[in-house]
């Protein structure tokens, strides 16, 4: 192992690795694997589309800002004007 390995943050252990081999070593319940899916949770009924847009430095900026103040993502700020614009 590499001195000072760390995941999150947190410092892996020889204790750790052990414990890891043996819960590999044991096996994996592949169905329950399947059942927890890939990705990020949906956001609806359909699958997600995801587009590409392109932005400024200066608008990246301002999307930035604005995100900051409202404690939101950028993507939760363009659906959110998106909204209002179709409305």
């Amino acid at each position: 192992m590499v001195a000072n390995e760390t995941i999150n943050g947190t410092p892996v252990t020889e204790a750790q690795i052990a414990e890891w081999a043996a819960e590999a070593e044991a096996g994996y319940d592949v169905e329950a694997l399947k059942k927890r899916g890939r990705g990020r949770p949906g956001r609806g009924a359909e699958p997600s589309q995801v587009v590409a847009l392109r932005l400024t430095a200066e608008e990246l900026a301002a999307l930035d800002a604005a995100a900051d103040r409202e404690h939101k993502s950028r993507s939760e700020l363009i659906r959110e004007a998106l909204a209002m614009y179709a409305t």
